[in-house]
């Protein structure tokens, strides 16, 4: 088995998408006895001691906080670390990879929509991780991606190799990602104001990918026409999408919408399986993490199938296209049909089951294993 230096200097402090792939990857593949070193910042030192006792853990220079510094000690340090620890393998997690590594190197490219659909994305960082993506195709020995839909858009869009393209549907925490009590539902609803009111959910950055204004359009004509209509919760970090106030300033005032920002990951399952639906109506992913965990904590689900999605949610989840009539005809459907809504969320929190970082870990194993031998 290759000695394997996970780079996680890119994972940032409020653990999302990315520190949720990373710190599941690394516990699972400890778990299976990986040959394992992991480059973080100062501030993840000890947490990843915590995850993985028996992995060598070097803290990259405090500079590496900010990302200018970051890449360029990328292409310096992480090297350096490669050497210092021995490794065989150096695996990046987040699209980008030294030039000069001195070992082969192993690439996760989370998707492609930055160049199937580069309006929804910051240009700025669309540019960044689309030079960096297409550097991973010619150069890295193997390339991991999430889904087969990924997959098949590289090989479509970027012309990459397929037969150097392994695919590694991400994993779970089930411990956290639970189908919540009773009183895990009451507190996250007393916290939110709502007081067991209730409401649609969702979860993610404002930024256009996540369509958010075509959900709260839809969202209004659904509730407008309800008795004791639910409130939408935004919950998530900040975004760059303009629409989202426009969408907002239209809502009537009968009508009640929470934005609560970021939500600690104790509450998710509380927030997850006490919405009346979790709404997620995404033009497109590389996977759709936040999908299949609020799958995994017993919710109905209502999302697109747009690119990945459809592996992740298969037949639990119910579906809508992007456009605001689709989004209002299929929660008003939701809303009305209880007996739909305890279905999916029995069929979603089953499938969720199949997606473990477990069996995610084995898959990053055998794609480090082919870059070995290559």
């Amino acid at each position: 088995m290759p000695r394997v230096l996970v780079d996680a200097t890119a994972v940032p402090a409020d653990r999302g998408a990315l520190g949720r792939y990373v710190d599941g990857l690394i516990a699972a593949l400890h778990r299976a006895d990986a040959d394992l070193a992991v480059a973080c910042q100062r501030s993840d030192e000890e947490r990843y001691a915590v995850l993985a006792p028996k992995a060598r853990v070097v803290a990259g220079p405090p500079a590496i906080v900010h990302r200018p510094a970051r890449l360029a000690w990328e292409q310096t340090g992480l090297p350096f670390v490669a050497k210092q620890v021995d490794a065989d393998v150096i695996h990046a997690p987040y699209y980008s990879t030294p030039l000069r590594p001195g070992v082969p190197v192993v690439v996760t490219i989370h998707d492609v929509t930055y160049f199937a659909e580069p309006e929804v994305h910051n240009p700025v960082k669309a540019t960044y991780i689309k030079s960096a993506t297409r550097t991973a195709v010619r150069r890295a020995a193997r390339l991991i991606v999430p889904s087969k839909a990924t997959r098949d858009e590289m090989v479509r869009l970027l012309r990459a190799d397929p037969t150097r393209i392994d695919v590694a549907y991400h994993g779970v925490d089930h411990a956290i990602f639970h189908p919540p009590g009773e009183e895990e539902r009451r507190r996250v609803s007393d916290r939110l104001g709502l007081h067991g009111h209730p409401y649609i959910a969702f979860l993610g950055a404002l930024e256009p990918r996540k369509n958010v204004p075509n959900l709260i359009r839809g969202w209004v004509r659904a509730a407008d026409a309800v008795k004791d209509a639910p409130a939408l919760v935004l919950a998530g970090s900040g975004g760059w999408d303009d629409e989202v106030d426009a969408a907002l300033a239209d809502v009537p005032h009968q009508l009640r919408v929470l934005r609560p920002g970021y939500l600690r990951w104790s509450s998710l399952p509380g927030f997850f399986g006490g919405a009346l639906v979790v709404a997620l109506p995404s033009r497109g992913e590389g996977f759709g993490l936040p999908v299949l965990e609020a799958m995994s904590c017993g919710a109905a689900v209502l999302t697109t199938q747009r690119s990945s999605l459809p592996e992740v949610g298969g037949d639990a989840v119910a579906i809508t296209e992007p456009d605001a009539g689709s989004n209002g005809e299929a929660l008003s459907t939701l809303i009305a049909d209880d007996a739909r809504r305890r279905t999916l969320a029995e069929a979603a929190a089953a499938r969720a089951a199949e997606f473990t970082w477990t069996a995610s870990a084995e898959a990053h194993l055998a794609s480090y294993q082919r870059a070995a031998e290559q």
